[in-house]
């Protein structure tokens, strides 16, 4: 996963920096720095978006990780 690829990720399911930090358990720089390119993203994160993508898809709201989803954004 490039550091484009990454971003364009986060972008595409209207999360924040901070919100996907905050669910990843990361901080929001992080993040930001995912995406510049200017530390290397971790091999496992690729996973961890597959993971939270299952989580947002069937609608698992999470407000204690900022993962608030109304019913009409889930398809």
């Amino acid at each position: 996963m490039t550091n484009q690829d990454f971003k364009n990720w986060r972008k595409d399911r209207g999360l924040s920096q901070g919100k996907l930090a905050k669910a990843l358990g990361v901080r929001s720089m992080t993040v930001a720095r995912w995406e510049w390119g200017t530390i290397r993203i971790p091999a496992l994160l690729p996973l961890a978006l597959e993971a939270l993508e299952n989580r947002m898809q069937k609608g698992c709201n999470d407000p204690e990780h900022g993962l608030t989803i109304k019913d009409e954004e889930v398809e």
